[in-house]
């Protein structure tokens, strides 16, 4: 059965917390709910430095491939900013606007897939600018983001940082700031894995899940390299029709999922 995560975290250097059993919704979000829970909360505040990798790494028992990961869903919610050499801080939070899309609003698998026909709509025309208007410097951008994920396939990575950002270097490339900018805004939690477990519970396997996924990424890619508006346009709304539809066959009868 498919399992909601939720934004949460925590940062300060505090006492290593007793051993616990691990949860089925995976070990990154487990760290962005507690460090975020800590900022919401008043344990960390704006300016706080959080724990180093080696400190977060024994508090909560993971590899720092871990913590790297949950470090970068924090920097793209805006929770948190890393100054190289320095360490990373606890950002002010930010303003709201009148359109928000917050965590809360995906209680539900069909939340998620809301989000999704919303992306199918702005992303799809963005890899069609994308295709016009790139140049050489985004092309090496797109093919970074997806060494990173074909990397993450063989860890136990979820690979949210690179999908997000292999998304986020499509958006820039079309020349559009309003793209990259909703991009920054939503963050990462428009990967569904972010969210629900779509990897784990896939029916070929995680492996095959994210090679599937990966596939799909090439052939936009490949159709913003050739410069084929149309075929970058149709590889997009594929890949996120196809992200819909295998939520769409996974959710249980009731769309809710446990808490």
């Amino acid at each position: 059965m498919l399992s909601v995560k939720t934004l949460g975290d925590e940062s300060r250097p505090l006492a290593a917390a007793p051993t616990r059993a691990r949860r089925p919704r995976g070990l990154v979000p487990e760290i962005v709910d507690t460090l975020a829970a800590d900022m919401r909360e008043g344990r960390l505040q704006t300016g706080d430095k959080l724990a180093t990798e080696s400190e977060l790494m024994n508090r909560f028992e993971v590899s720092r491939t871990v913590v790297r990961e949950a470090i970068s869903r924090l920097q793209a919610s805006g929770l948190v900013e890393t100054r190289h050499g320095i360490g990373t801080f606890v950002m002010a939070p930010q303003e709201q606007s009148n359109f928000r899309i917050a965590p809360e609003d995906f209680a539900t698998v069909a939340d998620v897939i809301s989000l999704l026909e919303l992306r199918i709509s702005l992303e799809s025309e963005a890899a069609s600018l994308a295709a016009q208007r790139r140049d050489d410097s985004h092309l090496q951008n797109m093919a970074a983001a997806l060494a990173a994920f074909e990397a993450s396939i063989a860890e136990s990575s979820d690979a949210v940082p690179s999908d997000f950002q292999f998304h986020m270097e499509v958006a820039r490339a079309t020349g559009n700031r309003h793209f990259a900018d909703l991009m920054t805004y939503l963050g990462t939690m428009i990967i569904p894995r972010t969210r629900i477990n779509t990897a784990s519970s896939a029916p070929e396997g995680r492996l095959a899940y994210l090679r599937r996924v990966h596939t799909e990424h090439q052939n936009i890619y490949q159709a913003i390299r050739l410069r084929d508006a149309e075929a970058a346009r149709s590889a997009m709304r594929t890949h996120l029709s196809n992200s819909r539809e295998r939520l769409r066959r996974a959710q249980p009868g009731d769309a809710r999922a446990p808490a």
